[in-house]
């Protein structure tokens, strides 16, 4: 039987050691990269061709939604466990809808990641137990139907395009127009027009309303 190939992303060295040493345990799973941001892991992923991405929900530069997103679109052999500190119902959902097939928390037992790796290659989606089956439900709600209703208002994050989600969580990192404009290769006037068509569709007016936006969503952690 051919080992379940995993790659891990994360930011965090000691955390993707950690994983590293649990893995190892697991008899049919291999580790076979590490990735420290979101770009990295796309590049190792289109190297490696893994079975699984344990994917840090929270990483500089294109963070763990946006990696999953591509991941999905690009690689949809590839399953792709969320590792999250927060059982926040918004990250969940926002998880699954951008392709990913589990939700785990950091603070789970050694035996949940395991029991996550298996179940996602047999085409099924995991959640850590703590977070509820009311946002199970909610997600099945929105997949029927409700979210094309309701979604001007409801998730407009999910209206933003790849770019914009880029440049959004880049401002809420704190890098400026001109450092923004040569990390994506683009001029400067483009990424102010990237910035004024957020402030329009998440009727947000002020940078410091996007940074807020950006940790509410997880885009970018508090102490970012």
């Amino acid at each position: 039987m051919n080992p379940i190939r995993v790659l891990i992303a994360d930011d965090h060295t000691l955390v993707r050691a950690g994983m590293r040493a649990l893995l190892g345990q697991v008899p049919e799973v291999e580790v076979i990269a590490e990735a420290s941001e979101g770009r990295e892991a796309l590049h190792l992923i289109a190297m490696h061709q893994p079975d699984v991405v344990l994917m840090d929900i929270t990483m500089p530069g294109l963070n763990g939604l946006e990696t999953t997103a591509r991941v999905a679109k690009e690689y949809p052999h590839v399953r792709v466990i969320i590792l999250s500190m927060h059982a926040v119902e918004e990250y969940v959902l926002q998880a699954l809808h951008v392709g990913a097939s589990g939700y785990l928390l950091k603070h789970a037992a050694p035996v949940e990641l395991a029991l996550a790796i298996r179940a996602v290659v047999r085409g099924e989606t995991y959640l850590s137990p703590p977070i509820s089956k009311v946002v199970i439900t909610k997600y099945l709600q929105r997949t029927r139907g409700e979210r094309d209703q309701s979604s001007a208002t409801s998730m407009p994050y999910e209206q933003l395009t790849s770019r914009q989600r880029e440049v959004l969580q880049l401002i809420a990192e704190g890098h400026t127009t001109k450092d923004i404009a040569q990390r994506l290769n683009l001029s400067v006037r483009t990424v102010e027009t990237h910035r004024t068509e957020l402030m329009q569709r998440l009727d947000i007016h002020d940078v410091a309303g996007l940074v807020r936006y950006a940790i509410r969503t997880g885009l970018v952690s508090p102490d970012t």
